[in-house]
């Protein structure tokens, strides 16, 4: 009866090989048993077909009071450790609220949101973009609580990678890229900032909501420089030609100054090359373009 609770999709058991092996099957078998725990525990009842994401099953649910809520069963890792912690910090302002959490297994229990309306649907990007920088300006108004990853500790380890980076790269203007991308991070480092930052923040990350227009959903959160937090919404529906719109955008709703905030995102450049680098794959040319223009400002 407990493998009737729920149906695990074959993309995420997919995922979860891929980037968790071992641990990653044994979370996907212990999906079943786990939901139906929560379910129980929590007194839920299944509303609706499950979704899921890479990492994470959700499963629309109403609470004994018949109040609609979403069930986030997901592996407790370094990232999804933060998670409740931010939005408890956020407390359902610019982000989905968090009603229940267990910690042993960060099984969150959040209210329920319109997952059939996203932004990525929105036709206009440029508005898009706008309501992602309005959400940060929130989201990153407050600090981040103790016990959070901080980015200083992200730019310290990126920049260790940087020789290692530099001879897989064949390409001068690749290398280039590294090097200049690290370059930025060096001016920037030492000053890493202590803001609680959201760090996925793409179109798919944001839901509409019946209190709010749109809300944040599946932080990956970490203190540090705002500026960190723009690349998801400059890379989202990729257009070259409104890289520096975006850019300039978001800098000026969120406050910030755009010579750091430069810098930031291109940190966030070199983190995203080195993952690719990591995984064997060749460099994204949407992210040789956005370190491209971002460099040439």
């Amino acid at each position: 009866m407990v493998g009737r609770v729920i149906d695990v999709p074959e993309e995420l058991a997919a995922s979860q090989q891929k980037f968790n092996g071992a641990a990653g099957r044994a979370f996907i078998a212990g999906l079943p048993r786990r939901a139906a725990d929560f379910l129980e525990r929590w007194e839920l009842r299944v509303d609706g077909p499950s979704m899921y994401g890479v990492c994470a099953l959700v499963l629309p649910v109403l609470r004994a009071d018949g109040t609609p809520a979403a069930l986030k069963l997901q592996p407790l890792d370094e990232e999804s450790a933060g998670e409740p912690l931010a939005l408890r910090r956020w407390d359902g302002a610019g982000a989905v609220r968090l009603l229940e959490h267990d910690e042993a297994t960060c099984t969150l229990l959040l209210e329920r949101l319109d997952e059939a309306r996203s932004l990525a649907e929105t036709p206009d990007t440029r508005e898009a973009v706008l309501v992602v920088a309005r959400l940060l300006a929130r989201l990153t108004a407050l600090p981040a609580p103790e016990g959070m990853r901080r980015l200083g500790d992200i730019a310290a380890a990126m920049l260790e990678q940087v020789p290692w980076a530099v001879r897989q790269l064949a390409d001068p203007g690749d290398r280039r890229l590294v090097e200049d991308c690290a370059a930025a991070v060096r001016e920037v480092a030492a000053e890493p900032g202590d803001r609680l930052l959201h760090w996925d923040l793409h179109f798919d990350n944001v839901l509409a909501s019946h209190r709010a227009p749109w809300l944040a959903i599946d932080p990956k959160p970490l203190a540090g420089d705002p500026g960190f937090d723009l690349l998801p919404a400059i890379r989202n529906r990729f257009e070259p030609a409104e890289i520096r719109w975006r850019f300039d955008a978001m800098t000026e709703i969120l406050g910030l100054d755009r010579e750091r905030a430069r810098a930031w995102s291109l940190a966030r450049v070199l983190q995203n090359t080195l993952w690719d680098l990591a995984d064997g794959r060749p460099l994204e040319a949407a992210q040789r373009e956005i370190g491209r223009q971002l460099r040439e400002r």
